[in-house]
């Protein structure tokens, strides 16, 4: 499935990926998820977004959506795709520095090396701004201490470091300013509980705490003073990520849909012959195709420097791929009735998994916020 914004080299990577991706099978747990990871880490798919410098293609976010797109279409959908690679990746190489770069994208780019990302706290979801996670200087070693909490972080088990976002005090003007630290998984410290969640996948959520942990000073990444900049870096590809993972889960399931729906007679026809049940799949079709031009955008903008017009292209798509997916999923379920229920036909655990594309990293009544404010000039009303 390709469009007219793709050249005929990612074509060939879209065949490639999806070729790849079929050929294993579903991973249902960590084991095989964990397989998954590495064989496309040794293939280069994981770190196509990276500098060639330091192990990766040297491509962009354009190519790594492409990729886990067609990974999700396939069934094996990575949510550490969007943590690992796209946000942790993208900002160590913009903004770390040499020896950050040398320790950590060769590892993150063939897949032998995992990076979480930890913003999200108890009282700071959407409103990123309330970050309570304090980063404070020790005047006597030069270390940072760093206490807080962190809640719904993905994958930090099977990661080696978690990218922390904390807040430092500027002693001039009294403020608390976004910083990135690298916290090494072993840290003391540093302390996780899983999350027991309904959602079935095979990477797991955590709360996290942090006690006093001590870091280097170049555990830090990139400048203290430079606010959101860096933040935000690593927040317009996750957006742009996550659109991709929506729209890999809902072409899965119209898929599946498809496939039943031409095979399955209950009268004289099969059911797929049916208006009632052709139409909600087509209009599925179409959104999700609509909701991959959007996407394709965002990327095309932030790869060329736009992170402006990025970041608005990218909450766009995002939540255009997460209604997208959410309908597909429903309507591909609808069209198997019962069959679309059980183990066999893989389409239930999907009802939950769809929503992650609605909801994180943002909820699609802040991005309704944000097209409001930011687009259309329209007043705050907080």
């Amino acid at each position: 499935m390709t469009t007219l914004l793709e050249s005929d080299e990612h074509k060939s990577l879209r065949e490639a990926v999806s070729a790849f991706a079929r050929n294993h099978p579903r991973a249902t747990g960590p084991a095989e998820s964990r397989h998954f990871w590495q064989e496309a880490g040794k293939l280069g798919y994981i770190g196509v977004s990276l500098p060639e410098a330091y192990g990766g293609g040297g491509r962009g976010v354009t190519e790594l959506a492409l990729v886990l797109e067609e990974m999700g279409a396939a069934g094996n959908p990575l949510l550490m795709m969007i943590v690992s690679p796209a946000i942790c990746g993208t900002v160590i190489a913009r903004f770390g520095t040499d020896e950050q770069k040398q320790t950590w994208l060769p590892g993150i780019a063939d897949g032998t090396r995992l990076m979480a990302f930890g913003i999200t706290e108890p009282d700071a979801g959407s409103n990123s701004h309330r970050i309570t996670t304090t980063a404070r200087r020790d005047a006597a070693t030069g270390d940072w201490l760093l206490t807080g909490r962190k809640v719904f972080i993905s994958g930090v088990d099977i990661a080696d470091a978690t990218l922390i976002v904390g807040r430092t005090e500027d002693a001039r003007t009294g403020k608390l300013k976004p910083c990135l630290f690298i916290v090494p998984r072993d840290t003391p410290g540093f302390e996780r509980r899983q999350l027991d969640m309904e959602l079935h996948a095979t990477e797991k959520q955590f709360e996290l705490t942090l006690d006093d942990v001590r870091l280097p000073a170049d555990a830090l990444v990139g400048d203290e003073d430079a606010g959101l900049l860096q933040l935000f870096a690593g927040l317009n590809p996750e957006r742009i990520m996550t659109a991709a993972f929506g729209i890999g889960i809902g072409r899965y399931a119209l898929s599946r849909a498809l496939d039943y729906a031409r095979e399955r007679t209950v009268w004289k026809t099969p059911i797929g012959a049916h208006q009632a049940i052709a139409h909600p799949l087509a209009q599925a079709h179409i959104d999700l195709e609509l909701s991959r031009l959007m996407t394709q955008k965002a990327a095309h903008l932030y790869d060329a420097g736009d992170d402006m017009g990025a970041g608005e292209a990218a909450n766009m798509a995002k939540y255009a791929a997460g209604e997208a997916c959410v309908k597909a999923v429903d309507q591909a379920v609808h069209t198997l009735g019962g069959n679309g229920l059980t183990r066999e036909f893989g389409l239930a655990t999907l009802i939950t998994a769809a929503r992650v594309a609605r909801i994180a990293p943002v909820s699609r009544e802040m991005i309704l916020n944000y097209v409001s404010h930011q687009t259309l000039g329209l007043p705050k009303s907080y």
